[in-house]
C-alpha cells in the first residue's frame, strides 16, 4: 500500500498523492487501484496543477490516467470517458499509436509515450 509520507494535493473533490516509486504503466495502475483509487486522471486545469506539484516536488515525469484507444491518436481516460480537457506539449500527441499512454512533463505538459517505461506514480482518490 501507498506511503504518502506527506505527497499530498487536493483539488476540488479529488485527493492525489504520490509514494515516489517509479515503474512502469501498468504496475503504477496497480499500485493506485490497490490503494483504493486509480492513476492521476486531470479534469480541468487546477487538477493539472495539484498533479503538477507532486511531479515538480519528484522533478520526475509521471504517468496520467489516459490512455490511447482503438483509433491512433485518441486518447481517452482509462475509464473510457472522452477527454474533455488537455494539456499537450507543442507538436504532442505523435506516438500515431506507438505511444499508448500520457505522461506529465515538469512543465505540467503532456507527451504519449511507450507504457513500459519507469515514471512517477501519482494516484487520485
Amino acid at each position: 500500500v501507498l506511503a504518502l509520507n506527506g505527497k499530498i494535493r487536493k483539488a476540488g473533490d479529488k485527493i492525489f498523492a504520490s509514494n515516489g516509486k517509479k515503474v512502469d504503466f501498468a504496475s503504477a495502475l496497480g499500485s493506485c487501484e490497490e490503494a483504493g483509487g486509480t492513476l492521476a486522471t486531470p479534469m480541468n486545469e487546477e487538477e493539472n496543477q495539484a498533479v503538477l506539484s507532486i511531479v515538480k516536488q519528484y522533478n520526475q515525469y509521471a504517468y496520467l490516467g489516459i490512455k490511447e484507444g482503438e483509433t491512433p491518436g485518441q486518447f481517452k481516460f482509462i475509464n473510457s470517458m472522452p477527454l474533455n480537457y488537455t494539456k499537450w506539449h507543442k507538436y504532442e500527441p505523435n506516438g500515431k499509436g506507438t505511444e499508448k499512454c500520457v505522461e506529465m512533463y515538469t512543465d505540467g505538459s503532456w507527451n504519449d509515450k511507450k507504457c513500459n517505461m519507469y515514471r512517477l506514480t501519482v494516484c487520485e482518490f
